[in-house]
Order: structure tokens, then sequence, then C-alpha cells
């Protein structure tokens, strides 16, 4: 499966600290890499038409789209600002 970010989400990944940055690409590879990454996810309510979801990253949020055969990451905010 494959991932993208909006550029916005890629701005605020880059604005981390490098050591954060890394560990939220490997977790989101792990994530992906399993037979049915969805399972590992929590559905976002009210998220527009039904596929946003997000993923837990330590103290991070990385709240995607859902595209079928890809996810395309919108945001990547720290717990207390992601729902906001």
């Amino acid at each position: 499966m494959k991932y993208d970010f909006t550029s916005y989400a890629f701005r605020e990944l880059e604005k981390l600290p490098k050591d954060v940055q890394r560990r939220i690409i490997e977790k989101l590879r792990f994530y992906l890499a399993q037979k049915n990454p969805i399972d590992f996810a929590e559905k976002i309510e009210g998220g527009g038409a039904g596929k946003v979801y997000r993923f837990r990253v330590g103290d991070y949020r990385l709240i995607f789209d859902w595209l079928g055969e890809k996810i395309l990451v919108l945001k990547i905010r720290d717990r207390r600002d992601a729902y906001k």
C-alpha cells in the first residue's frame, strides 16, 4: 500500500524534530505493511465523506483520507491539537 502527504502535512512533518519524523514514517510504513491497515486506525466522526481516519504515533496523530489502495495524510498534529 502507498501513502502520500498533502503539502500542508509535509510542511508539518518537516517542522518536527528529526527523530520524531523518523518515528512517524517508520510507524506509518508499519501500519501500511499490515494486511488490513484500517484495523489500526480510528474513524474520525464528522470527517466529511466518511473516509477520514487517524493513526496514533506516540503523542502525534496522523489524520488521513482512505483512498482504497492509497492513503493521503492530511495533517500531522500533537494529540492535544489534532481535532480542533
